[in-house]
């Protein structure tokens, strides 16, 4: 994963404090996987979808190894395609359940994604022979193993508080870009590194697990084409914001503490913005007034707070309008 020995991949944590992790290469399990529980309310009645597994015999939650080349998120969209043949957007990460497989140690990490609107699950007729949509209650009752308890209960938390539905918002720092002691143009002009247009890629594909729709970016080149991949996949246009530049952020950080706070707040739609080093204090302070302690204490502290092409995803409750988690995500570099 191109990741130092000690440098973290993935690191989530919620507001109830539940849930604190972070990995690198030197404390990850052995196996690695995720998956998702998938919920719906029917009637206003929660309701959540288990899978019946004739190999194992088992009732559990669609979920699968994580294959080379990607992150832990995007194992977890693919593996539900696959599964139940839902296309599913990421929502608060749940638990990270442990146990040991032919003395191999195993971590599962499972995230909360609604039923998208119109879809209908379907079976896998190679690994899946039967779906079943259940209340909480009698999923715990179903659910073959003991630690996938561990996720349906921090799911019920969150339904308990009016925390379920969230929207992201996903904090970037641009790519790797080239050198400013070899870059003789402009500063605004600077481009990314043969490092940072692979970084661009990867990030287009971590990004749809959770399908941002409001792109907004500082105008500057590498900014641009950190995000420019992305948005072409999923045809959306990128609006630019100049008080997320450097010499703005030097000039006038209220400007930029004022486009951090639009960011966090504005509408009910999933949003990302890409800035620059010496800008994040600005938007990590949007974010900061509105996290309860457990999640202030998750923020990234020290500078350089994101390393290039790395992101922050916040969960934010639609219902109560307040961050429930934090996710801080490298993507996989080729």
């Amino acid at each position: 994963m191109s990741h130092t020995s000690a440098d973290p991949f993935y690191s989530a944590s919620s507001a109830s404090g539940a849930l604190n992790i972070s990995r690198s290469s030197q404390n990850q399990a052995s196996i690695n996987a995720a998956g998702a529980l998938i919920w719906r309310l029917k009637q206003n009645q929660l309701e959540v979808l288990i899978i019946h597994r004739p190999r194992y015999d088992d009732w559990s939650w669609p979920k699968g190894k994580q294959d080379p080349g990607e992150t832990l998120p995007e194992t977890a969209v693919r593996e539900i395609r696959e599964e139940v043949g839902l296309k599913i957007t990421l929502g608060a990460p749940l638990a990270v359940t442990s146990y040991k497989v032919k003395d191999k140690s195993k971590e599962v990490y499972y995230w909360a994604a609604q039923l998208p609107a119109g879809a209908k699950a379907r079976a896998d007729e190679g690994e899946v022979d039967q779906l079943r949509w259940v209340t909480p209650k009698q999923a715990k009752a179903l659910l073959t193993n003991a630690t996938d308890r561990e996720p349906l209960q921090a799911l019920v938390h969150l339904a308990k508080a009016g925390d379920l539905a969230t929207r992201s918002l996903v904090l970037v720092r641009h790519a790797k870009a080239k050198p400013r002691s070899s870059w003789a143009g402009a500063e605004g002009e600077r481009i990314l590194a043969a490092t940072g247009k692979r970084q661009a890629h990867a990030l287009s594909r971590l990004l749809t697990a959770w399908q941002p729709d409001r792109l907004l970016s500082s105008p500057w080149a590498r900014c641009m084409q950190t995000v420019y991949p992305y948005a072409q996949a999923q045809g959306l246009s990128i609006k630019e914001k100049r008080a997320l530049t450097e010499d703005s952020y030097r000039r006038d950080a209220q400007k930029s503490l004022k486009v951090a706070e639009a960011f966090c707040d504005r509408g009910d739609r999933s949003a990302l913005l890409c800035t620059h080093r010496p800008v994040l204090p600005a938007v990590l302070a949007a974010l900061e007034a509105r996290s309860p302690k457990a999640l202030r204490q998750a923020l990234p502290q020290q500078d350089p707070f994101l390393k290039p092409g790395e992101l922050l995803v916040a969960q934010v409750s639609l219902l109560q309008g307040r961050l429930v988690s934090l996710e801080q995500v490298k993507p996989f570099e080729d």
